[in-house]
């Protein structure tokens, strides 16, 4: 409800399910991707770092929002899938000389792949038993990428090509932004469409009230295989990208340290809200960077307390805004935003 401005009324179906609706929505959506296309050329190069590492991490945080926001399904283990598709990337690229455009779906697939597997014995759960499932997914893939080292590297890890087209090589941030952008775009859009199918109303059935939803004809394995599958397909693109981003990937970039934070970002953007994963990437980046210059502030105005004490404010100040969100507004930042929205929509008569 609510999803035009007031006055405009839809008449007919292509009307209703149009992403973008008015006219006015369309000169602002143009005018807005014309001026982010031009940030590379205002920002600095560890400014567009931060922004494609944040893209990376959208699309990753797109899939969980798929498993875990509309499906219901618990994943703690996130980033370990995140880390096959990295791995898969390199290897095709290293081992066989696969270029990037072609090892970034396969390594897409081949995560999806792995994600039915744990999908099998997660059909057949829910709630705590199924975050087990996925802790027992990172905990494997972490002891898998550490010791295949004949696969792997081991702890050394490997070395990742950058994608290149023709003589053009994708070496530069600039470069990288464009790509990413793209992909995020894209894979954006494709989760946006998921939500709005049937696939998607499965989901959310699954989600509120399995029970019913098996009742009324929805095939639990289907769709809960189905989700497990995007949403780890979701994670092998992303750590597809971060291989070739990064040019060289350990198993450490892939631990059960980043799982927590992936689901910190949905929480905080908002489960189950297709803004939710940017809204939520983007704070705890900014987060991430408050902190990083607020540490050294701590540590001299608090000269008693230990390194490790300093060091560990990060995670204290992440878990009080998990916290206050959960307490707060358990919705996530994205509902803020459809509140905004609904404001403006409906203005003057928003009372």
């Amino acid at each position: 409800m609510y999803d035009v401005p007031c006055g405009i009324h839809n008449r007919t179906y292509v009307q209703e399910l149009a992403i973008v609706r008015t006219r006015a929505r369309w000169i602002l959506l143009i005018v807005s991707g014309v001026l982010f296309l031009m940030i590379p050329y205002y920002v600095r190069e560890s400014t567009l770092t931060i922004i494609n590492t944040m893209s990376i991490w959208i699309v990753a945080a797109i899939g969980l929002n798929l498993l875990t926001g509309y499906c219901g399904e618990i994943s703690i283990g996130h980033a370990a899938f995140m880390g096959i598709g990295a791995y898969a990337s390199a290897i095709l690229a290293n081992n066989y000389g696969f270029p990037f455009w072609f090892a970034f779906p396969c390594a897409t697939l081949i995560t999806g792949g792995i994600g039915l597997i744990f999908a099998l014995p997660a059909t057949r759960l829910k709630g705590f038993y199924v975050a087990i499932v996925t802790l027992a997914a990172q905990v494997i893939t972490s002891w898998v990428l550490a010791n295949w080292k004949a696969l792997t590297g081991g702890h050394e890890g490997l070395a990742v090509p950058p994608p290149r087209i023709g003589q053009w090589v994708f070496d530069t941030e600039k470069s990288w932004f464009y790509l990413c952008i793209v992909v995020v775009f894209i894979l954006g859009m494709a989760g946006k469409n998921i939500t709005r199918s049937n696939v998607g109303r499965a989901f959310v059935a699954i989600r509120d009230n399995d029970l019913a939803a098996e009742v009324m004809g929805v095939n639990m394995f289907k769709y809960k295989s189905i989700a497990f599958f995007t949403g780890c397909a979701y994670a092998g693109a992303a750590g597809s990208l971060w291989a070739h981003y990064s040019s060289h990937i350990t198993h450490a970039h892939f631990s059960l340290h980043e799982s927590i934070w992936f689901m910190g970002m949905i929480i905080v953007g908002g489960m189950g809200k297709t803004m939710g994963p940017f809204f939520g990437v983007i704070l705890i980046f900014l987060l991430k960077r408050i902190v990083t210059y607020l540490v050294p502030l701590f540590s001299s105005l608090f000269p008693s307390l230990s390194l490790q004490a300093s060091s560990s404010f990060g995670l204290i100040v992440f878990g009080l805004v998990i916290a206050f969100f959960l307490i707060v507004e358990p919705r996530g930042i994205a509902h803020w935003w459809d509140k905004f929205k609904y404001y403006y929509r409906l203005w003057p008569f928003s009372y």
